[in-house]
């Protein structure tokens, strides 16, 4: 009895001992190692063993991860006030560099977009956030990267969500697409006007040329009106009555 108490004890004190040597790395992770509070190795995913009281494993997360930009107020170029908001992509990719150069990555990481956001929006027009978001978005990756660089991360994208404009600059921008749609509207009838006079004064000079076509318009247009059954009366122009009763020449 006194044998196998002494083995489970042997057994729990010996698990206690080793169980901080063993460490799994999850395949999305990263292990970095302090030996007595210096940096030692990088350890790649599986199953790794340290020095217990000796060693430290710390890890890392090399997925890509998602910060969302809170609404900022912002004022563009041409003194415009609107309020932005923006989501940024970022992963580590240096898991040495995120553990020793910065003390936490991901919030320095909003803070330099929260900056880099205002900055490079206050330097931008309205109509280029509107009508170019793609290369505000382009300008503040770049900027953002360049300040990460150091820390190991890397960031992918950024994406301007929304950009909220004052009521008054709404209804402004409202009346102004108004005119625009009206003023196309206007251009497109008066080219429809012009080419249809220009097909009438074709026409007219096609039938002037030739005199029995008139004739035979006319008769046509008589034709459907006579099968709308309409009361609607249309002179007869002497010439035609000439031809059917043949008398023109005498005249």
């Amino acid at each position: 009895m006194d044998q196998t108490l002494a083995v489970v004890i042997s057994i729990v004190v010996a698990f206690i001992i080793i169980s901080p040597a063993i460490n799994v790395v999850q395949q999305y992770e990263r292990g970095v190692v302090f030996r007595f509070g210096k940096l030692r190795a990088e350890r790649q995913p599986g199953l790794n063993f340290i020095i217990p009281l000796i060693d430290r494993l710390t890890k890392i997360d090399m997925r890509v991860e998602t910060l969302v930009v809170e609404p900022q107020e912002v004022i563009t170029r041409d003194n415009v006030t609107v309020e932005v908001d923006a989501v940024v992509y970022f992963r580590v990719v240096n898991a040495q560099d995120a553990i020793i150069k910065v003390m936490d990555y991901g919030r320095a990481t909003g803070q330099i977009a929260l900056t880099t956001l205002r900055a490079v929006l206050g330097q931008s027009d309205l109509d280029e956030l509107l009508a170019h978001r793609d290369r505000v978005n382009d300008r503040l990756g770049h900027i953002i990267d360049e300040h990460t660089e150091p820390w190991g991360v890397e960031v992918s994208v950024v994406e301007v969500k929304d950009i909220l404009l004052p009521e008054s600059m709404q209804r402004a921008m409202a009346r102004q697409a108004e005119a625009e749609r009206e003023k196309r509207a206007k251009i497109i009838h008066a080219e429809g006007e012009k080419q249809a006079a220009s097909a009438l004064a074709e026409a007219g000079d096609a039938l002037a040329a030739s005199p029995a076509s008139l004739q035979l318009r006319y008769l046509q247009t008589l034709v459907e009106v006579a099968n709308e059954k309409n009361s609607t009366i249309l002179p007869i122009p002497l010439d035609i009555i000439r031809m059917f009763t043949g008398s023109g020449t005498k005249s």
